[in-house]
């Protein structure tokens, strides 16, 4: 909801508060850069106070930033507000995945997070098209959604049973044992692909992608939300299968297959000149955001014992927002130099790297 639901309505947000194509990326990396710092910390916290203590306020301070957002009608005043709403988001995506890890045991686990992946990816998909539909209205109507938080907050707050955590180590016993946990080839390989997977989904697609319709297409907000909504859904559809691929197929294999999924959609949005043909590239780099995100999450919790999971998937969800952070800045500054075909070919040739890293980071250490 902090990015899914606005980027439909960014060629409105340029018009209404006349900035550039290069300048609208700064809104997402406003709302995530606050987890780039306060991830950890928060992961730490987690661990130490347990997760409701984190969770509940988080979701609040979301609900009500991205809210106020609505009624922001400045550019650098909506920056200072998708940055508090951000804060409230830093620990969001890392504790739902620790939760996970921490509610379901390994054989169960690979198909919890694909279900995961895919009731994210179904609220992806609706919310473009909600998004689209609502900046018909007006830029800032979108921002309304983000109110949800609060009832979220009410319902984990009053709803929610997950396990206690008991940490009885000292402080600096703890961050050796997390640290011990993060020291390995293979989560350095995990770590890597999602740092480029977030640059991909946040620079290319989510930013550029909506800038690509409108300029090379002509086609408003909302058609631009169905098309955003197509790639989710088949997100979605792809990833509540991953329980069956998993048995089918080892999880590394898995995510090199996703790596040229990508290489081969970036490329088709590079130089497609018709709209007649643009569902494949969406739809395959939809499989391969199914398989991709939700195997590296399952192989990352499996590397975590529960007493340390909440500040070793934060440092995980540390690296996903830089990757968010920097990806509309570095796709920003490819547009600003080159062109808009140019930021896709730059999409092709992170993908090729991140092939790269997950056979020989990955696929090398993990068999299974």
């Amino acid at each position: 909801m902090g990015v899914s639901t606005i980027t439909p309505a960014f060629p409105r947000m340029q018009d209404a508060l006349g900035i550039s194509s290069e300048q609208i990326g700064l809104v997402i990396t406003a709302f995530t850069l606050p987890g780039i710092a306060l991830t950890p910390l928060f992961g730490v916290l987690a661990d130490r106070y347990g997760r409701k203590t984190i969770l509940v306020p988080s979701l609040f301070l979301f609900g009500i930033a991205g809210f106020a957002c609505a009624f922001v009608r400045e550019f650098e005043l909506l920056l200072i507000m998708r940055f508090l709403q951000g804060i409230g988001g830093a620990s969001l995506g890392s504790l739902n995945v620790t939760l996970i890890g921490d509610l379901y045991p390994t054989e169960k686990r690979s198909t919890a997070m694909g279900y995961n992946s895919s009731v994210l990816s179904v609220g992806t998909a609706s919310y473009p098209a909600i998004g689209g539909g609502l900046a018909v209205l007006g830029w800032y109507y979108p921002f309304y959604l983000n109110i949800v938080g609060l009832p979220v907050g009410l319902l984990v707050l009053w709803v929610l049973d997950n396990p206690d955590v008991h940490q009885d180590t000292d402080m600096k016993s703890y961050i050796l044992n997390v640290w011990e946990t993060l020291k390995s080839k293979a989560v350095a390989g995990l770590f890597l692909t999602n740092f480029l997977t977030f640059i991909l989904l946040f620079g290319t697609v989510l930013t550029f992608f909506p800038v690509l319709m409108d300029e090379r297409f002509g086609q408003s907000a909302f058609v631009i939300g169905l098309f955003l909504s197509l790639a989710s859904l088949t997100t979605a559809v792809t990833a509540s299968q991953l329980g069956r691929l998993s048995q089918r197929f080892p999880q590394s294999h898995l995510i090199a297959f996703s790596a040229v999924l990508y290489t081969i959609a970036f490329t088709m949005l590079a130089y497609l000149s018709t709209l007649t043909w643009l569902w494949l590239p969406t739809i395959l780099f939809g499989v391969a955001q199914g398989i991709n995100i939700p195997t590296v999450m399952n192989l990352l919790t499996h590397q975590s014992p529960m007493e340390y999971r909440a500040a070793f998937l934060s440092v995980n969800w540390m690296i996903m927002r830089s990757g968010q952070t920097l990806g509309p800045v570095l796709l920003g500054l490819v547009y600003r130099y080159y062109s808009l075909t140019g930021v896709f070919i730059t999409g092709g040739i992170l993908a090729c790297i991140m092939l790269v890293v997950v056979w020989q980071l990955i696929v090398s250490t993990i068999r299974g």
